[in-house]
């Protein structure tokens, strides 16, 4: 269960950590952030990492194999990275509609799969 609760809150710290650093954008686009200035967005952002945070360490904690999780360093790492790119994918699909997958983008995941069982595998 650790390692089920380690993907899931490395899920919700995506969400969080893509809103922070896309979600000014779209915010811009619509024209509510247009005119702030550039400390005020960063402090918006900031906000909205701080929430990240409160996942991600968690996370890391109790599925760190040196606190009894399940997961070495490398581990977390390729999953937080391939959670983070599942993540970018829904949320640049759904808030910036335009921007559209390409097959370099998919072979590219395919990779990041092949990493993730490379990482897993024994040696």
């Amino acid at each position: 269960m650790t390692g089920l609760y380690t993907v899931l809150l490395l899920f919700c710290s995506n969400v969080f950590m893509t809103l922070a650093w896309y979600g000014h954008l779209r915010l811009q686009q619509t024209g509510v952030t247009s005119h702030w200035p550039l400390i005020g967005v960063i402090a918006f952002s900031w906000g909205i990492a701080f929430f990240e945070y409160c996942c991600q360490v968690p996370a890391n904690r109790i599925g760190f194999s040196g606190n009894g999780g399940p997961f070495s360093l490398v581990q977390l790492k390729v999953i937080q990275e391939c959670i983070s790119l599942i993540v970018f994918a829904l949320v640049a699909n759904i808030l910036f509609q335009g921007q559209h997958l390409q097959w370099n983008h998919a072979l590219a995941f395919v990779f990041l799969v092949a990493a993730v069982y490379l990482v897993f595998m024994k040696p």
